[in-house]
């Protein structure tokens, strides 16, 4: 197979106009009827394709952000889980984009959406192009794990709005295929998560690569104190939109804990999932290895399940996530790469097979459930090893998790261990620290690097091939 980027470095330089595919533009219909508050102030194309949609009324977190982000302000903005912060910031995007449409260039785009994890970035993209399906657009998602091929080929064509993981996007950088100078609008997406330790050293690269004369806007489900701090240094003057919900989230969500020892882990699951009311559950865990083996226990026992985690293709991922959405699993074991930003309905139950190393992820875990206003259940198994992360947990939620001790898997062990924490207590955890690396960066062993390459871009043949399906017009 030959070396797709030396192919490209003979080609037209990326400041001649690319080649657009013909593509049928879609027609909006006429409203049946005016859309509520801000929904009324997006252009005629945006609003039908919300209407199509069934949405009139915009949320909290839409009404308050689309008028400042149509007069080009900078904002920071936080909602809980499944109010629509997704739609806030893509369609006043759309709308400032459409109208001063012009055909991109070759890896340049206008708009750059950065998301912490490879099934964020997708879902994203499909907003996108939900919301964009009239506009003449184009747009683009890349993630690693899977080859780059395809990728670069859309890029090649010219994309308006591209929608990236932090790694495979500096990858891509430094190979001469993208160039940010042209950057119009940035936005990171559960920005608390994206400016910690393992992402901020990425974000300082690419904010090296654009223009300071643009638009920046941070969203997230929470953002501590100090999160804020930092990523106030990113922005110009921004607007702070915090939405505090008539019923928070955990309000929705019945909460409680069961002390189990270890070993009995496994079959206090299965004697759970085996319960009726559990129609569609997640069921985290730190480590990768434990969430296989917790499938092969729970299959065992006839209970129907697949696994994500960073250790798998994303073709496994896509294939594991689209079997649980469309219910052919009734059970997704996931580490905390499925904690944030997944949005599937009718999800019932969260168990915490393991309680997470940062007390932070409990709160985005069990919002997996109770989505938009549902009710949820949440279930955590505490053995003596995770008695620490309890306590942490319960100091962040300012009160005690109810405890359940009337199952036949009780520990009292469990219940009055005072074991400290372990070493790397309040990191991110040993199992899944590669993961998170995994879920961004492409799968080889090469450095992302941040600098930009105006000459000849490097390639690698081992690269080339393969086939992305999040990639269109928008």
């Amino acid at each position: 197979m030959k070396n797709y980027a030396s192919n490209a470095s003979r080609r037209r330089n990326r400041n001649s106009e690319p080649k657009q595919p013909v593509r049928p533009r879609l027609t909006p219909k006429p409203l049946e009827k005016p859309l509520d508050g801000a929904f009324g102030t997006l252009i005629p194309a945006v609003q039908q394709a919300i209407a199509v949609e069934g949405y009139v009324t915009p949320t909290p977190i839409q009404e308050e952000c689309i008028p400042h982000l149509l007069e080009g302000r900078d904002l920071l903005g936080t909602a809980q889980t499944g109010t629509g912060k997704t739609a806030a910031f893509t369609l006043p995007l759309l709308q400032r984009l459409s109208r001063h449409n012009r055909r991109p260039r070759r890896g340049t785009p206008r708009a750059l959406i950065l998301a912490p994890t490879r099934e964020l970035a997708a879902q994203i993209g499909d907003s996108v192009m939900t919301y964009g399906k009239y506009l003449n657009l184009h747009h683009s998602v890349i993630f690693g794990g899977v080859k780059q091929y395809s990728q670069v080929k859309v890029l090649n064509r010219g994309v308006d709005i591209l929608v990236a993981t932090p790694g495979r996007l500096l990858d891509l950088m430094q190979q001469g295929f993208i160039h940010l100078d042209e950057v119009e609008v940035f936005i990171l997406d559960e920005v608390d998560r994206m400016l910690d330790m393992g992402f901020i050293h990425d974000i300082n690269k690419v904010l090296a690569e654009i223009p300071d004369n643009r638009q920046t806007l941070f969203f997230s489900a929470t953002m501590a104190p100090k999160m804020e701090l930092l990523a106030k240094t990113m922005v110009t003057d921004p607007v702070r939109i915090t939405i505090e919900p008539d019923k928070p989230t955990l309000d929705c969500i019945t909460q409680k804990v069961l002390f189990v020892e270890k070993k009995n882990k496994d079959a206090l699951l299965a004697s759970l999932l085996c319960d009726r009311k559990v129609r569609k559950a997640i069921v985290f865990t730190q480590m990768k290895h434990t969430a296989n083996k917790v499938v092969k226990k729970l299959t065992t026992a006839g209970i129907h399940g697949t696994a994500i985690h960073g250790n798998k293709s994303q073709a496994m991922r896509t294939r594991a996530l689209d079997g649980f959405k469309k219910g052919r699993y009734k059970v997704l074991v996931a580490t905390d790469v499925a904690a944030r930003g997944l949005d599937v309905d009718d999800i019932t139950h969260v168990f915490n097979y393991d309680l997470p190393v940062e007390s932070e992820t409990y709160v985005h875990r069990i919002g997996r459930t109770a989505r938009a206003g549902a009710d949820g259940d949440a279930v955590s198994f505490c053995s003596s090893e995770d008695r620490s992360y309890l306590r942490e947990i319960e100091r962040l939620l300012g009160n005690q998790v109810p405890a359940d001790m009337n199952h036949e898997y009780h520990s009292d062990d469990a219940f009055k261990s005072v074991q400290p924490a372990p070493k790397n207590f309040g990191r991110r955890s040993g199992g899944e620290k590669g993961s998170w690396n995994n879920t961004s960066r492409s799968g080889g062993s090469r450095k992302s690097g941040g600098g930009r390459r105006r000459g000849r871009p490097q390639g690698n043949s081992s690269r080339s091939g393969g086939r992305s399906q999040y990639s269109g017009r928008s």
